[in-house]
């Protein structure tokens, strides 16, 4: 019975002390992680989606929150003094989440434009949705009251051939960027103007 308690203390403390050291390294590499993904994710997205813009969006991103959410915006100033804003929003897909940078014109609650950002999807299929140009351009200049499922539910986004998981991702990280907008631009807008 000894051996037993002795053997229970010492897993333990083996266990608080291997818990321990996980959180301190995570918490330590957090910085650094948001910052490559930021860099290599991110970033590039934001540039195609801000073709004419005379700010920098990455410098100036700031974080909202209501109801809870929380959410990091870029915001842009469009060539023509119109102003906007691109947030990442999350689907699942085939191989796990995908990430959506959508960026949408504050004036006219139009999407300018989306490209995705992350995924796990199959190479050569689910894979596409990163660069296949024709697919996620079906979403520019859309309204955000559209109904961005896919046509075979309703919706008004035709699937990818092939990837119809991958092209229910999108249109589902879609769905949750415009939920996110009509609950966050009253906030987004306040600091907009300030």
């Amino acid at each position: 019975m000894r051996e037993m308690l002795s053997m229970i203390v010492v897993l333990t403390v083996l266990t608080v002390v291997s818990g321990g050291l996980l959180a301190a390294v995570e918490q330590t590499t957090k910085p650094q992680i948001e910052e490559q993904v930021l860099k290599f994710q991110k970033a590039p997205a934001i540039k195609e989606i801000f073709t004419d813009i005379t700010n920098d969006p990455i410098r100036e991103r700031f974080d909202v929150t209501a109801d809870e959410t929380t959410l990091q915006v870029f915001p842009g100033v469009l060539g023509n003094g119109q102003k906007a804003v691109a947030f990442e929003a999350k689907g699942t897909g085939f191989g796990g989440p995908v990430g959506l940078m959508v960026g949408i014109n504050l004036d006219t609650d139009e999407i300018i434009t989306v490209r995705v950002t992350t995924h796990s999807e199959t190479p050569g299929i689910g894979s596409r949705a990163k660069d296949d140009l024709s697919f996620v351009s079906q979403f520019a200049s859309k309204s955000m009251s559209t109904n961005f499922g896919l046509k075979k539910g309703g919706g008004d986004i035709d699937a990818m051939s092939g990837a119809t998981v991958t092209s229910a991702a999108v249109s589902q990280a879609a769905i949750a960027a415009q939920e996110l907008y009509k609950k966050l631009k009253p906030e987004i807008v306040k600091h907009i103007a300030n």
